[in-house]
C-alpha cells in the first residue's frame, strides 16, 4: 500500500544505513529482543519486507533483495519502530558507479540568451532546486525546483536571458538541507561564494595567436609562481601579483636588463609552468594583498583562481584576464602548463562535492576512515567513475577554452592508473602535443599502489612523465636529510643515478621524454639554500660553480629538463625549507640579485640555446641513446659520456661531456683522429668555438662542465 505520510520515529533503533545498493546496516539501542521477524523498508512508494543477514549484538544486517530506490526518502521499520535510512558506504560500491555513471557532456550551467540549462549530479539527493541571486553579495535568492533524470542527473531549463546572474544548488540528502556552489561552475565571484551564469565568448582574448611546431623532445620547463615572478618593485611591472603582470612586456631594470615576460622569453626556455591557478581556498580574495599561498588546495576544478585577477568580485575578468596571460605567452612562442591539484581538495567536508554526494568523492579506508595519503587531510577518489570523469572533463575544459599547453599533475601517485589514462587519450584528441606529467610518488592512501600512477608503474602510462626524484638527490644530496651531500657537493658515492639520469632513465620508460630531470624545484629547499646547508663556511664562488654544474647536468641529460624560476641566478629563500605560505621576502624573484649574475643567467641562457640546437641532448628513444651515447670512464667524482657516431641526427658529428665535481683539474684523454673544439667550459658557452685542442688531452676545470665536438 502507499504510505501517506512519514511514520513516527523511535530512537530504539539509533542507526540506520545503507551499506551496499541493497544491504542495510541497523544499530539497535539494545539487542534485548531483537529478532529476525518483522523488519521492512518503507517509503512513498510502499513498504518492503527485509530479510536479515547478521544479527550480532547490537548490529542487523538486512537484504533488499532489489536495488534500493535511490531518490526516495526511506525508513528501516521494526514493529512498528522506524528509523531514517541513510545513504552511507554504498556510494564507494561498484554497484553504485555502474547504476549512476553518467557520461553525458553537459554537467553544470549552458548559457544560451533565451534560457539557462543546468544540469547536476546528485543521486542520493531526494531534492534539489536551483537558487537564482541578482548579485553575488544576496543572502536570499529565488528557488526553483529541478528534476530528477535518469543516473541521478537532476535539470532545470530556465527561461531568459540570465547572463550575469548567480546561482547556488540546495540539495536535500541524508535528512539535511544543504546549499552547494556548482562544481561545475565556469564563474566564481570571490572566494568562490556563489556561481555565475555567464557568456564565455564575452572572455575571449582579442586573437589567438598561432604557435610554431614544437616536438616533446623539445621541450625545456620553467616552473614559477604568478605572485612570485611579478610582485617585486623593482621589476616595472604594473599589475604586480596578477595575470597581467606576467603578460606585460617592454620591462626593463635599473641595468637596463629585461624583466618579465621578456626575461622568459630571452632565456630560451619553451614551456611556462605556473603554480596552481585553480580556484583555490588559503588565500582570502578579498584580501589578497596581505595574504600568500602556492596554491596546492583546490576549491573549484574549472574556474582561474581570483586572487590573481584585477577584480575577484566580478566574474568575468578571472576568466579573461588569464586567457590574456596565455594568449600573450603564446604571442612569445611560450607554451603554459598548469599545475594541477586533483589528489585533494581544501576542506573536504565543506567541499561541493561532498555536499552534494556524501561519502563519493573521496577515498577511505577498510575502517571507513578518510584516507590521507596526501598528508592533507583527505584523498581524492580518482577511481570511482564520476571523479575520473570529473577529472577529465576538467582537463579537456582548459585546453579547450583556455588553449593551455600542457598539465603536470600534483601528487600524481595519488590517482588511479586508469584515470591518468584516460587524461591522457582524451587531452592528445584535443592537442597532440599536449604535456603530461606528474609527481609519481609512493604515498600511503587507501588503494592499491599497483593501481595507482606511481613511478613503479610508469611503464603501464604510456606518454605520462615522471619527476626524476633520485636523479635529483644523487646530484644534490637528500632532499629529507638537509646536510647530505650529492655529486655536485662533494659525495664520492656511486654514481650510477646520475648516469642513470643522464641517460634519460632506460628501463624507467618506454621513451625518454617521460623523465622530468630537476635539481629544484618549488618545494624543498632551493638548491642554493641546499648547498649552503651542505657547505656553510665555502666561499660563494664555490657554491656558484656548484650549483652551474647542477644545471649543465640537467640541461644536457636525455629526458625533459626542469628549471625552477631563480635556478638560474642561485636563488635563495633565506633557508625556509616550506615556504608555501610566506611573506613576499622570502618567496618574492629577485631581480636585483638576477641582475647581479647575469653573466650567469647568461651561461645558462646559451647552455639552454646549446640543448636546443643540437639533437644530440634531446634523442627520441631509447634505442638511439643506447647506440650513441656511450660512457666513458673516468676519475672519481667526475663523469664522462661521448654522444657519437650521429651522422645526420646532428651538425655535430661527435659530443663529449665531461662533468668534473672535484677540487682537482682533470685531465681527459680524447679519441683520436678527431677535430675537438671546446664549446663549453668552466665560465663560457658558446655556438662557435671557444677553443680548438691540438692534442689528445683536454683539462677540465674544477666545479665545472665541458662540452666538446667535432665538426
Amino acid at each position: 500500500m502507499k504510505q501517506k505520510k512519514e511514520p513516527f520515529v523511535n530512537y530504539r533503533l539509533e542507526k540506520a544505513e545503507l551499506v551496499t545498493v541493497d544491504t542495510i546496516r541497523v544499530i539497535v539501542e539494545s539487542s534485548h529482543e531483537i529478532d529476525r521477524n518483522g523488519w521492512s523498508m518503507i517509503n512513498s512508494d510502499g513498504e518492503y519486507p527485509l530479510n536479515v543477514i547478521v544479527l550480532e549484538g547490537k548490529k542487523v544486517e538486512l537484504s533488499l533483495g532489489f536495488p534500493f530506490p535511490f531518490g526516495e526518502n526511506s525508513y528501516v521499520m521494526y514493529k512498528g519502530i522506524a528509523c531514517y535510512l541513510e545513504i552511507t558506504e554504498a556510494v564507494r560500491t561498484k554497484e553504485f558507479d555502474d547504476l549512476f555513471y553518467y557520461d553525458g557532456k553537459d554537467l553544470g550551467v549552458h548559457y544560451q540568451k533565451e534560457k539557462a540549462n543546468f544540469a547536476v549530479w546528485a543521486p542520493t539527493a531526494t531534492r534539489l532546486n536551483v537558487i537564482i541571486f541578482q548579485h553575488w553579495y544576496e543572502e536570499k535568492g529565488v528557488a526553483h525546483s529541478c528534476q530528477r533524470d535518469e543516473k541521478g542527473v537532476w535539470r532545470l531549463e530556465l527561461e531568459g536571458n540570465h547572463e550575469g546572474n548567480w546561482y547556488l544548488f540546495e540539495v536535500y540528502v541524508n535528512q539535511t538541507w544543504r546549499q552547494v556552489v556548482d562544481p561545475y561552475a565556469k564563474f566564481l565571484c570571490v572566494n568562490g561564494e556563489k556561481a555565475m551564469i555567464g557568456d564565455l565568448s564575452l572572455t575571449e582574448p582579442d586573437h589567438w595567436p598561432d604557435l610554431f611546431n614544437l616536438t616533446k623532445n623539445d621541450v625545456v620547463i620553467y616552473e614559477l609562481h604568478i605572485r612570485d615572478f611579478t610582485i617585486s618593485p623593482t621589476n616595472g611591472i604594473e599589475n604586480k601579483g596578477r595575470y597581467l603582470g606576467l603578460a606585460e612586456t617592454g620591462l626593463k631594470d635599473k641595468d637596463m636588463l629585461a624583466t618579465g615576460l621578456d626575461y622568459l622569453t630571452n632565456l630560451g626556455i619553451t614551456h611556462v609552468e605556473l603554480l596552481p591557478v585553480q580556484e583555490y581556498g588559503s588565500v582570502d580574495e578579498s584580501n589578497r594583498d596581505d595574504e600568500y599561498n602556492w596554491g596546492y588546495d583546490t576549491t573549484h576544478f574549472f574556474v582561474p583562481e581570483g586572487s590573481y585577477a584585477s577584480d575577484p568580485y566580478d566574474g568575468q575578468k578571472r576568466i579573461r584576464e588569464f586567457k590574456q596571460l596565455i594568449a600573450a605567452l603564446h604571442e612569445k612562442q611560450l607554451r603554459v602548463i598548469m599545475d594541477v591539484v586533483f589528489n585533494h581538495v581544501y576542506i573536504w567536508e565543506e567541499s561541493a562535492l561532498d555536499l552534494l554526494v556524501p561519502g563519493y568523492f573521496f577515498r577511505y579506508t577498510p575502517e571507513n576512515e578518510i584516507s590521507d595519503g596526501t598528508g592533507v587531510g583527505n584523498d581524492f577518489a580518482s577511481e570511482r567513475k564520476m571523479a575520473r570523469k570529473m577529472i577529465v572533463d576538467a582537463i579537456c575544459y582548459w585546453l579547450k577554452e583556455y588553449r593551455v599547453d600542457g598539465f603536470r599533475f600534483d601528487l600524481m601517485g595519488i590517482l588511479d592508473i586508469e584515470t591518468m589514462k584516460q587524461v591522457r587519450e582524451e587531452a592528445t584528441k584535443i592537442n597532440e602535443d599536449v604535456l603530461i606529467f606528474g609527481e609519481g610518488w609512493n604515498l600511503p592512501t587507501a588503494y592499491p599502489v599497483e593501481k595507482r600512477a606511481v613511478m613503479e608503474q610508469a611503464l603501464a602510462l604510456d606518454g605520462v612523465g615522471f619527476f626524476q626524484d633520485k636523479f635529483r638527490d644523487g646530484l644534490k644530496g637528500s632532499t629529507f636529510n638537509i646536510k647530505e651531500p650529492g655529486f655536485i657537493s662533494g659525495h664520492e658515492k656511486d654514481s650510477h643515478a646520475i648516469v642513470h639520469g643522464i641517460k634519460g632513465s632506460i628501463g624507467d620508460f618506454k621513451e625518454p621524454i617521460q623523465a622530468i630531470n630537476y635539481v629544484e624545484a618549488h618545494d624543498n629547499h632551493t638548491l642554493w639554500d641546499k648547498l649552503k646547508l651542505v657547505h656553510p663556511y665555502e666561499r660563494r664562488s664555490l657554491l656558484v660553480k656548484r650549483q652551474l654544474l647542477a644545471t649543465s647536468i640537467i640541461l644536457l641529460s636525455q629526458g625533459i629538463p626542469f628549471i625552477h624560476a631563480g635556478q638560474e641566478w642561485f636563488r635563495t629563500k633565506h633557508g625556509v625549507e616550506n615556504s608555501y605560505n610566506q611573506p613576499d621576502w622570502i618567496n618574492a624573484f629577485d631581480w636585483n640579485q638576477r641582475a647581479y649574475f647575469n653573466e650567469h643567467v647568461e651561461y645558462v641562457q646559451k647552455l639552454i640555446r646549446i640543448r636546443r640546437n643540437h639533437p644530440a641532448f634531446r634523442l627520441e628513444t631509447y634505442e638511439l641513446i643506447n647506440k650513441h651515447l656511450e660512457i666513458i670512464k673516468a676519475e672519481p667524482q667526475c663523469i664522462a659520456y661521448q654522444l657519437k657516431d650521429l651522422g645526420k641526427l646532428d651538425d655535430w658529428k661527435d659530443i663529449i661531456v665531461i662533468h668534473n665535481a672535484s677540487f682537482d683539474k682533470q685531465h681527459f684523454f680524447l679519441p683520436e683522429n678527431k677535430n675537438w673544439q671546446v664549446f663549453v667550459d668552466d665560465s663560457s658557452v658558446s655556438l662557435i668555438p671557444l677553443d680548438k685542442i691540438g692534442e689528445d688531452c683536454v683539462q677540465v676545470s674544477p666545479l665545472s662542465t665541458f662540452v666538446l665536438a667535432s665538426l
